[in-house]
Order: C-alpha cells, then sequence, then structure tokens
C-alpha cells in the first residue's frame, strides 16, 4: 500500500484510475482522489441554492451524497442550458472539471441533469442500485431495520 505522505500524484501512481467517470458518479467522499482538472460526475440531493448579487450571474449548488457534500459552481452560460434543472431539480447528477483552491473542492458544471424521479426509487424497499448487489435481509416487519 503506498504511503499518501510520499507516494506519487494518482495520475503518476495509476495509470488508469479507480474512480468512477462520468456517466458514473463519484461520491462526496473520494472527491480527494481525482486530480485537478480532472472530468467527473457527482450527484445527491440539493441541499442549497446560492446567487449572491455580487457573483456576476454564478450560481452555487450544494449537493448532499450519503458520503458528504459537493459544492458545484454554475457558471451563468451553463446556467441558461440547465435552468430548469437548477431551479427545480430535487436531486441533481452534474458533470463538470473538478477545481481544488485554497483548501476548498469544487464541481465547476458542464451538464446538469435533474434525477429528481429517482428519489421515488429510494423510497421503496425493493430496490436495488446494482444489478448485482447481494440481496437486503428482510426481518419481521418487513424491512432490514424490523419497522413496518
Amino acid at each position: 500500500m503506498l504511503d499518501r505522505a510520499t507516494a506519487p500524484p494518482l495520475s503518476q501512481a495509476f495509470p488508469r484510475p479507480d474512480w468512477p467517470r462520468p456517466p458514473h458518479c463519484l461520491v462526496a467522499g473520494r472527491l480527494d482522489e481525482p486530480p485537478q482538472g480532472a472530468r467527473i460526475a457527482v450527484a445527491g440531493l440539493v441541499i442549497l441554492r446560492q446567487r449572491p448579487g455580487t457573483a456576476k450571474g454564478v450560481i452555487f449548488v450544494t449537493l448532499e451524497d450519503e458520503t458528504g457534500v459537493v459544492n458545484v459552481i454554475v457558471w451563468r452560460h451553463v446556467y441558461e442550458r440547465f435552468r430548469r434543472a437548477v431551479i427545480a431539480g430535487r436531486m441533481l447528477r452534474v458533470t463538470g472539471r473538478l477545481q481544488r483552491d485554497h483548501g476548498v473542492t469544487h464541481v465547476l458544471a458542464e451538464t446538469i441533469e435533474d434525477i429528481s424521479p429517482m428519489l421515488d426509487l429510494l423510497a421503496d424497499p425493493d430496490f436495488r442500485p446494482h444489478a448485482g448487489a447481494a440481496p437486503v435481509a428482510r426481518h419481521e416487519k418487513g424491512r432490514p431495520d424490523g419497522t413496518p
């Protein structure tokens, strides 16, 4: 195993990086793995939209997944193309370039997709996120945690 303090940059250590590439999504907890400028896709619940008057048309969106939060920067020209998703989406998939600046990681949005209809699937107790996933053990009352 490589020691992070002495390891070469990821791009040198692994010629074919193992992080998910678009259209597959990278979870927030793994945003430290791809190199600066890598094209990635992320997805999550929209927990914040900001459009400060001083930001010259830039919109800041914060997404949350099961591992953490993702900061997304939406430039005006991207917002104009994906306005409906940015305004109305409760859950989004964003593809863009990874940017790290002063210890903060952002995704500079290139495409934005409203995947809010997938929220209904998350509430379905029979939903399996991956076709090859192991079955969920059922308890007496039907759900894995034993609730009705």
